[in-house]
């Protein structure tokens, strides 16, 4: 077997950034990632949501195209979150964009940490740009 180490750390938002993650939406969220990521046997190193947008730091393993591992999540966990929540105006949708930053080991524990205090970077405003992006 190859030893392989890729490491991503995936942005993506949702649709007109509206913010819709609420803490019930981020519940659905997270469990439905975590078990899509696992089906795939792609190890999650680290996520966070906001209002608006996610990050996951996740080890894509090479047989997955990273653009089928987000198109993949992307796509179950908006249904999901639809299915739970029927009645929920504007219905959930997530922006077609997203990001992608490709990182080593030797920066494994900066970006985990960075994506782990989501949250308090938003609240403090120190946020790093280029770990923020979805688009060009």
């Amino acid at each position: 077997m190859p030893f392989v180490r890729c490491f991503y750390h995936v942005i993506w938002a949702t649709k007109h950034r509206a913010p819709l993650i609420t803490p019930d939406v981020e519940r659905v969220l997270f469990q439905t990632v975590r078990e899509k990521t696992q089906m795939l046997g792609c190890p999650i190193l680290a996520m966070e949501a906001v209002e608006d947008h996610i990050h996951v730091a996740v080890a894509i393993v090479p047989r997955i195209a990273v653009a089928e591992w987000v198109r993949q999540v992307k796509g179950l966990s908006s249904r999901q979150i639809n299915a739970l929540f029927p009645d929920r105006e504007p219905r959930f949708s997530w922006q077609e964009s997203y990001g992608v930053l490709t990182f080593g080991a030797k920066n494994l524990e900066f970006v985990v940490e960075y994506v782990n205090r989501q949250k308090a970077h938003h609240a403090a405003n120190t946020l790093v740009r280029y770990l923020e992006q979805v688009d060009s």
